[in-house]
């Protein structure tokens, strides 16, 4: 896609009439400094003005303020001036002296103005006042930032679509079925007489739907692409401003512009920035008018636009769709609502191997294991995880990337940086150490899609002193209530490890526990896995459905219940700990040789990590029973 470049006439325009003010300026301050020939007289004393008086050499005289100019009959000399000046001064007995000697005196008549400073008096404000107009119109109407004047004016970026940076569907990969959705999209704009001709109606608008990095935006310039027609991209919150009225009337300039370039293209990314749910705020303090006006001229423009021969098709990109108004999602509006989810398995092999072609890759690469190990990773992740591999291959001078700097930049994208300048203590690295192995033997005899790849006792990101790697081994959408509660084991597999070889515990384990109380929390509220509740939500479901929110209160229940649920949770919780310490304490020579080796190596993984856990095996039913009694 490329910007289209705005003509630069207008700023030669405006660069003349600012040469134009400045030499006005000039000239008018000119005018006022230069000597005028017509008021250079002789300044004497006051009191040779006065002897001049008595003397009655003085015909007439002309007094101001600041000047006393007269004439004399008689100048003292030949070819002296006639006509004197002097300062007055405060002197009460003046006119009646100058009346005693027949003195013709009056006031000075006004200096009257020359020429240029009339002209300037007229012609140089009305210029200001153009050439502050003209400049706040180029900063508006010429592609400025925050025109002051233009705030009306719509701030949508126009792209047209070129060979060189053209977006297209093979530039987009993991998201088939959008791009199924899709492609009906780009057959409209391309021969939309064959819809017309049938009967028809192709959807006014289609909105996109989300995780955050899924490519939601690039979906939509690969539309844009494909049909090569121009793409107007606006960011929801671009609409709102300061003046009332201001978002409205950018809407309506949007779409105006629109039908003059139809067929075309409007994306309107993050929507929800003015489509949010008018019920919330109707009839109540702080709701925003000015973003409900915007609202309802988005949706006055979306039913009256639409044509068959010029059409223009709104596309909108959000990650809270639970938010937007009723009036949006109805038919007529956005028609359709596209999933654009994170990818799968084979998605994530496509994407890694787009991105790959940007960088040098050894022979040696396998990306079919990267995206085995990137499970949950959207679009951009993938994107960032190929740059991170690459910065990290240039950081060690060598020419290409290779396997481990794109499995070290998996860690870093997980579990942040290594912190190689904290250094801990000898007996906190112990802790550490029994910690991470703790979560690694219970993880490794846990039921589930995933296994233990590494264990680490270098600190990383801003507070893990060590952590345990876990890679999926397959796609998995559901989890049993089983795999739940071996996810709560593993989870309290490190504090279980303390309590047994330390008899005390630390606050290393406080995320931990913040993560298998969500969980346990979720099974009973959420998902109904509780035997003496039964299948009742006892959450509701509040956050983001896509940003992850599991902020949900509880609904308004009894206390009897209310405790209900708690000992429920308690319960969970209690008994996955149990499980936690039975395995542990089954395997407590395993668990010693584990952890002295990686105080000695620090890290521990593949082939080396896989022998050493394929030693560890489950209690008896009745080991467990024992350490729960």
């Amino acid at each position: 896609m490329a910007i289209r470049q705005d003509d630069n006439r207008p700023s030669r325009r405006f660069g003349l009439i600012n040469l134009l003010l400045i030499g006005f300026g000039v000239l008018l301050l000119a005018s006022n400094f230069l000597p005028n020939p017509a008021m250079q007289v002789p300044r004497v004393p006051y009191s040779l003005f006065i002897d001049q008086v008595n003397a009655d050499n003085v015909k007439r005289a002309f007094i101001t303020s600041d000047q006393i100019r007269y004439e004399l009959i008689k100048p003292p000399a030949e070819g002296a001036p006639t006509v004197l000046a002097t300062t007055p001064i405060f002197d009460m007995e003046l006119p009646q002296r100058l009346e005693q000697h027949g003195v013709e005196f009056a006031a000075a008549p006004p200096r009257k103005p020359s020429f240029i400073t009339t002209l300037l008096s007229w012609v140089v404000p009305p210029l200001i006042f153009i050439g502050v107009l003209q400049f706040f119109a180029r900063r508006g109407g010429m592609g400025g930032a925050q025109g002051a004047l233009s705030f009306t004016k719509s701030k949508a970026k126009v792209y047209v679509p070129d060979e060189e940076s053209r977006v297209t569907f093979a530039d987009v990969a993991g998201v088939d079925e959008a791009k199924t959705e899709l492609t009906e999209i780009v057959d409209f704009l391309k021969t939309p007489e064959r819809y017309a001709a049938i009967g028809a109606r192709i959807p006014k608008g289609v909105l996109l739907v989300g995780p955050p990095g899924t490519g939601k935006t690039l979906l939509s310039k690969a539309v844009a692409g494909e049909a090569g027609v121009p793409f107007f991209i606006i960011s929801g919150s671009e609409f709102v401003e300061l003046f009332v009225g201001a978002g409205a009337a950018r809407v309506r300039d949007l779409f105006e512009e629109a039908k003059k370039k139809a067929p075309c293209i409007i994306f309107i990314d993050e929507l929800d920035a003015i489509g949010k749910s008018r019920a919330g705020s109707m009839g109540m303090m702080g709701g925003n008018d000015e973003r409900e006006q915007t609202l309802n001229q988005l949706l006055t423009e979306m039913d009256g636009f639409a044509s068959q021969d010029k059409p223009v098709i709104v596309l909108a990109a959000t990650n809270q769709p639970e938010v937007l108004d009723a009036a949006l999602l109805r038919p007529g509006r956005f028609d359709r609502q596209v999933l654009v989810d994170r990818p799968d398995l084979s998605g994530r092999r496509t994407i890694l191997g787009i991105y790959a072609k940007k960088v040098k890759l050894s022979e040696g690469v396998d990306l079919d294991k990267i995206a085995q190990a990137t499970s949950g990773f959207a679009g951009a992740d993938l994107a960032n995880l190929v740059n991170e591999a690459a910065l990290l291959a240039a950081r060690a001078k060598r020419t290409t990337v290779e396997q481990g700097d794109l499995n070290e930049a998996i860690e870093r994208v997980v579990a942040g940086l290594e912190k190689k300048s904290r250094v801990l203590q000898a007996d906190e690295k112990k802790v550490v150490a029994f910690h991470e192995v703790g979560h690694a033997i219970v993880g490794h005899l846990m039921p589930g899609g995933s296994k233990v790849a590494k264990i680490s006792i270098v600190p990383r990101g801003m507070s893990a002193l060590g952590y345990t790697l876990q890679l999926p081994t397959e796609e998995r959408f559901l989890n049993s209530k089983e795999d739940l509660e071996g996810q709560i084991a593993t989870l309290l597999g490190g504090r279980s490890a303390e309590e047994i070889v330390f008899g005390e515990v630390t606050t290393g384990a406080a995320n931990d526990l913040q993560r298998a109380t969500d969980i346990a929390e979720q099974m009973v509220g959420t998902f109904g896995m509780s035997d003496t509740l039964g299948p009742l939500a006892y959450d509701k479901q509040g956050g983001g459905r896509f940003l992850g929110g599991n902020n949900n209160p509880r609904r308004s229940v009894s206390d009897a219940t209310a405790q209900a649920i708690d000992r429920e949770v308690r319960g969970l919780v209690d008994r996955a700990h149990d499980r936690a310490l039975a395995i542990l304490s089954h395997n407590r020579e395993l668990l010693d040789s584990i952890s002295h080796r990686i105080l000695e190596k620090e890290v521990i993984e593949g082939d080396e990590l896989k022998d050493l856990l394929a030693s560890s095996t489950l209690p008896t039913e009745a080991a467990l029973q024992a350490v729960a009694a």
